[in-house]
């Protein structure tokens, strides 16, 4: 397992906006001076590619199969920040099906946890945009990182997924030196983030935004949305980044501009 600088988001449904927070709290730990990689291992949804600019070649299952031997570096695509913050990179996902199912395999999510690792010593911070703990990948993102941390909607469906994904982790024994040893009950799971509001069982919230995502990172623009993904920072990382309310934020925005 990396230190504490590395972290699996985990969408306990489809459609929780995993991958939008994800892109957020990068950005808004980016703006406060740190260099963070996003790694996009939600393969069947590819809705990280929508944040970024350009083409997308290569992109990370082709990191995980065809091209091994490749550095990382050459999937990255930076998010436009300015110019006086950290960077934010992004190894996307964006390939045809047969390319996604051989990235599913378990050779491909041992190629996932060793890039993680990789990334992890050149990066402050490494994202993990994951899926619901079902597939190689997920499990790989969520051994090979230091938090783990669902995100779910703040509805009766995300307060039960929230339950499953934290049982389901804990009998992956995630986390733990010793797999056939899982933690105790809860352990597995180092935060509960809910989005479109909040459930009392969450540690951090995010609201609801009507943004579209070629506008996003709202972070850098919505006060609101800046304050709330500097709490999910706090419960991830312990870490407090600066928000629009400590440095005009508001007024140095970098353009996001969809692919």
């Amino acid at each position: 397992m990396s230190d504490g600088t590395t972290a699996a988001l985990i969408g306990a449904v489809g459609g929780a906006g995993t991958t939008r927070l994800t892109v957020e709290l990068g950005a808004l730990l980016a703006n406060d001076g740190r260099d963070v990689v996003v790694l996009d291992a939600a393969f069947a949804t590819q809705g990280l590619a929508d944040y970024l600019p350009g083409r997308i070649d290569p992109d990370l299952t082709t990191l995980l199969t065809d091209e091994r031997a490749a550095p990382l570096s050459t999937g990255l695509v930076d998010v436009p920040l300015d110019a006086e913050s950290g960077r934010l990179a992004c190894c996307p996902a964006a390939a045809p099906f047969e390319r996604l199912a051989r990235a599913k395999s378990p050779a491909a999510a041992q190629a996932l946890e060793s890039r993680i690792a990789t990334a992890a010593e050149t990066f402050d911070h490494v994202l993990v945009d994951t899926p619901p703990v079902a597939a190689n990948q997920s499990v790989a993102a969520v051994n090979a990182t230091a938090r783990t941390v669902v995100v779910a909607p703040a509805t009766t469906r995300g307060r039960d997924a929230i339950q499953r994904m934290t049982g389901r982790l804990d009998d992956l024994g995630v986390g733990s030196e010793a797999p056939e040893t899982p933690r105790t009950d809860g352990e597995a799971v180092d935060a509960v983030v809910t989005t479109r509001g909040e459930l009392s069982v969450a540690d951090a919230a995010v609201p609801e935004t009507t943004v579209d995502v070629t506008a996003a990172p709202t972070c850098l623009t919505e006060r609101s949305m800046a304050t709330s993904v500097a709490d999910v920072a706090g419960v991830v990382f312990d870490v407090v980044p600066s928000t629009a309310d400590d440095h005009g934020l508001l007024d140095s925005v970098g353009d996001f501009v969809s692919r």
